[in-house]
């Protein structure tokens, strides 16, 4: 058993009997404590009773009146969010529900909170049993992406803000550069290439972001991605998918389809309506997926036991960011009576 990301604040929720995780006052407590909010020097006296009075009961109401008291014009826009956040986490008995609720109109939190949700909600999807390159892997899905394409035709992605950091200490240019002479297997900069051989090594290195992988088509990665997101679906829609890896939609019957990504999305809805694709657009998609409903009874009945196409791309900076979400949202689920 393992207990990676540690700092993401799993250990602080509370899983009910229905296999949902319930929002517990330690975690709120927990995001009082995040930068934004944790008390400075500076900090005034409304200022450190407000956080106090929090930390004492992270449930109470707070009114305009008392974040008028702030003296700080940034302290009193960092807990307006807390505030609101805090009331999507409890406007629903499940984090799970929370979380769906997001993303019904427009998404009033900023990404970073949700991104640890989605972390949250994946360690508890993966459990302490999860394959190391399950893990790495789901990380995309919270953690957006370098990729790199290497002349041997190696599609390699590495955490972008990892990437980001170490450009910046000197420590390389870029991926393609750090991996260009060894291949898959160079170690650098503190980044390795993770496969099978090294996979445990993920564990003692969950939070520091620094592990490579390839995303070329028969490589593990890939495959540890399909199985993540066919957790994904199950834990929230409670329905059984199976999803593969595919070169090409060859279909003259393609009735659905889902981007997992901005990218994805534009070039899939493209294509669907018959409508030209750029070369440049096509060349940033990092692969298509099909997916297919054990059960097609849960499908709208009308496209019942047809496949549903998914798709990756990066971006014309080689970024790859994952909405998870899209998955869950969009897929054609019968509706329940």
């Amino acid at each position: 058993m393992h207990d990676y990301w540690p700092g993401c604040g799993y250990s602080l929720l509370q899983a009910g009997a229905d296999g949902q995780l319930r929002v517990t006052d330690d975690f709120l407590r927990s995001l009082l404590q995040r930068p934004e909010l944790a008390p400075a020097p500076e900090s005034c006296p409304a200022e450190l009773g407000l956080h106090e009075q929090l930390l004492r009961d992270p449930r109470q109401p707070i009114d305009a009146v008392a974040l008028a008291g702030l003296r700080d014009e940034d302290a009193r826009a960092n807990y307006a969010v807390w505030l609101r956040f805090r009331a999507r986490l409890l406007a629903q008995p499940t984090l799970e529900g929370s979380y769906l609720a997001l993303f019904h109109g427009d998404v009033d939190v900023p990404p970073v909170l949700v991104h640890q949700l989605t972390q949250i909600l994946l360690r508890h999807v993966l459990g302490a049993e999860a394959a190391p390159l399950q893990a790495r892997v789901a990380e995309m899905l919270f953690r957006p992406q370098k990729i790199s394409i290497l002349e041997q035709g190696q599609v390699m992605a590495a955490d972008d803000e990892t990437v980001e950091r170490h450009a910046i200490a000197g420590s390389f240019g870029t991926l393609g550069e750090l991996l260009a002479q060894g291949g898959a297997v160079l170690r650098t900069a503190e980044l390795d290439v993770l496969n099978e051989d090294n996979a445990d090594q993920y564990w003692e290195r969950s939070e520091a972001h620094d592990l490579v992988v390839s995303l070329n088509h028969g490589q593990s990665a890939l495959e540890a991605l399909c199985r993540v997101l066919e957790r994904w679906v199950r834990h929230f829609l409670g329905a059984e998918v199976a999803i593969t890896v595919e070169r090409e939609i060859d279909d003259e019957h393609w009735v659905w389809h889902v981007g997992l990504d901005a990218q994805a999305s534009a070039v899939l809805n493209a294509l669907y309506q018959g409508q030209d694709v750029d070369e440049a657009q096509m060349a940033r998609m990092l692969c298509l997926f099909r997916l297919e409903f054990t059960h097609s009874g849960v499908m709208r009945p009308e496209i019942a036991g047809k496949p549903v196409y998914l798709a990756m791309a990066m971006d014309a900076d080689k970024r790859l960011k994952l909405k998870p979400q899209n998955l869950l949202l969009n897929l054609p689920l019968a509706q329940q009576s």
